[in-house]
């Protein structure tokens, strides 16, 4: 019979490693999980923070309002997200346009098609006269950017930004509220 007990004692030593290794597994996927799932939480949270812009208070009347244009892209009013309850202004489709970029390695081109939306009529009428002063403002900074600087959406964020400073100082009786790129091709 003693034997027997002293038996027993050494099984359950032996089980017990093997039961751990699948416990330890889990928890270690779970861990890695709920990090995966905090991570992306917080780029979430981050990138929102950065491209939110505070909405009027329910009621408020912004029809005569003229945001200025600022330097940084969360700042802008060109880079905030148009929703359902924010009045639309008019809206000025520029034609296609094609830009050399600056690339080390190979030739690259930009073809794009934009569309102001400005604050009042008389700027979408502006627009139309300056056609050449805009298109050229736009070519001029466009060409100065490189593959690298426009492939991801912050480059983008950035290039609206700044095409909204520079041609918002070239009008004179209203601004850019937002710019829309309707069509974004690089080659």
């Amino acid at each position: 019979m003693v034997d027997k007990k002293e038996n027993k004692p050494k099984e359950k030593e032996e089980a017990a490693p093997g039961n751990k290794k699948p416990l330890f597994l889990i928890g270690g996927g779970v861990l890695l999980l709920l990090l995966v799932i905090g991570v992306g939480f917080g780029a979430y949270y981050l990138g929102s923070q950065k491209t939110a812009a505070p909405l009027p208070a329910a009621g408020a009347d912004t029809a005569g309002e003229v945001a200025p244009a600022a330097a940084g892209p969360g700042n802008s009013p060109v880079g905030r997200a148009v929703t359902s309850a924010a009045r639309i202004g008019p809206m000025v489709p520029i034609d296609d346009f094609i830009v050399n970029l600056i690339d080390r390695d190979a030739n690259r081109y930009l073809k794009a098609s934009i569309t102001f939306e400005v604050d009042i009529e008389d700027t979408a009428a502006e627009i139309n006269e300056r056609m050449p002063q805009i298109r050229d403002a736009i070519l001029l900074l466009v060409g100065n950017k490189t593959f690298d600087e426009l492939r991801d959406l912050q480059g983008k964020m950035q290039l609206r930004s700044e095409l909204a400073g520079q041609l918002n100082t070239i009008l004179r009786k209203g601004q850019i509220r937002f710019i829309y790129f309707t069509n974004f091709v690089i080659q």
